[in-house]
Parts: C-alpha cells; structure tokens; sequence
C-alpha cells in the first residue's frame, strides 16, 4: 500500500485526483502508478486501469490470476469490471467510496451473480492515508 499511496501522492502533485495502485505479484511490486485521466486525455486511465495493462503488458497475457491489486480508493465500476476480467486473486484498498464505489458500494458488482470472476476483498488497508490525501486535494480545490 505504501506504493500505492506514493502513486497516488505523486497523482495529486500532477493536479490528478489523487488515487494510487499497485500490482504485486509473489511478493514483488511489478507497477505503481497514479491517475492520469487529464494528463493521457483518457477518461479510462484511473490508477486501476493503469497498473492493470501495465502488469498485463509487462507479464504478457490477459490473466492475472496470481497477482494481487492495491489501491487507495475503493474501485468504480469500470475498474471493478477490469478486475474481474483479468481474474486478479485478491483486491486490497484503503478508503470506501460511498459516491462512486462499486465494490461495497453502488452495484457491488462482484456480488452479482453475472460476475464471473470474484477477487477475495480486503477493505480498510490504508484508509485513514488515502482518505486524508483526497481530503486535503479536494479541500485545495474548493
């Protein structure tokens, strides 16, 4: 989670909201990156989505199966889609989303019964971190 949030500051400093996430796999981090919608012109580059294709890219094959999925802020539906598409074993993350969330909140998608691939879930790993850096960022901002 550390290189999540490292991410996800290094987001903030870019004028990014500031969400952060890491692909491990076997204990090692393959990538860490933050959001980037406004600096890709990509409103699909959410942290998530990033390190996803990174790892992919990286590893050379759609299935992540053995990989693990860090990231500061509870996953919206399109990168809770992309989760289960790429049949990441284990989904860990810092703050819920009640707005925009879809893991515990929203659709909860993995707990739809078309979801054909369900990560075990590990909420709350970071929270009070990634919570104080969208606060502070959008506290900036009002």
């Amino acid at each position: 989670m550390a290189q999540a949030l490292a991410a996800a500051r290094a987001a903030a400093d870019a004028g990014e909201v500031p969400v952060g996430a890491a692909i491990v796999r076997e204990g090692r981090v393959l990538v860490a990156l933050g959001n980037a919608p406004r600096a890709l012109h990509d409103p699909t580059a959410h942290a998530e989505m990033r390190v996803i294709r990174e790892a992919a890219r990286m590893l050379a094959r759609d299935r992540l199966q053995d990989c693990d999925l860090w990231v500061t802020l509870e996953p919206c539906a399109m990168c809770a889609g992309a989760i289960a598409h790429a049949r990441i074993a284990r989904l860990y993350y810092g703050a819920a989303d009640a707005k925009g969330g879809a893991v515990e909140h929203g659709p909860r998608l993995f707990a739809q019964p078309t979801c054909h691939h369900r990560p075990e879930v590990y909420a709350g790993i970071g929270e009070v971190a990634a919570g104080d850096l969208l606060k502070g960022f959008f506290a900036g901002r009002r």
